[in-house]
């Protein structure tokens, strides 16, 4: 019995690292399927305000928080909205390969 003694923790220090790393994995994605939405509400935005008169990148930038738009590029014509946002990410390796697009378009009846 004495010889197993500890040997808990030497399994706990073996598996942390994977558990730290599925982690951090699953919290990035949590963070794209985020950033997506936010995308998609600011291209919603600047179109509802093309469709109102308005100016879409003033409108599509109030519809995100304020730690995104950083990240967020609006384009605007022909009653069309695109959007591009970088999602967070603790490695600047991945924020930059990553770019989420979003799109809306405003039908003239």
């Amino acid at each position: 019995m004495a010889a197993e003694r500890g040997q808990a923790s030497v399994e706990l220090l073996g598996a942390l690292p994977v558990v730290l790393l599925v982690g951090a994995v699953l919290l990035q994605l949590l963070a794209l399927g985020y950033s997506a939405a936010l995308a998609g509400s600011a291209a919603e935005a600047g179109a509802l305000a093309v469709a109102g008169g308005g100016d879409a990148l003033p409108a599509a930038r109030a519809a995100v928080p304020d730690w995104s738009r950083a990240g967020l590029r609006v384009e605007a014509g022909g009653g069309r909205v695109a959007v591009r946002l970088r999602p967070p990410s603790p490695l600047s390796l991945v924020r930059r390969k990553l770019e989420l697009h979003a799109s809306a378009e405003v039908q003239d009846r």
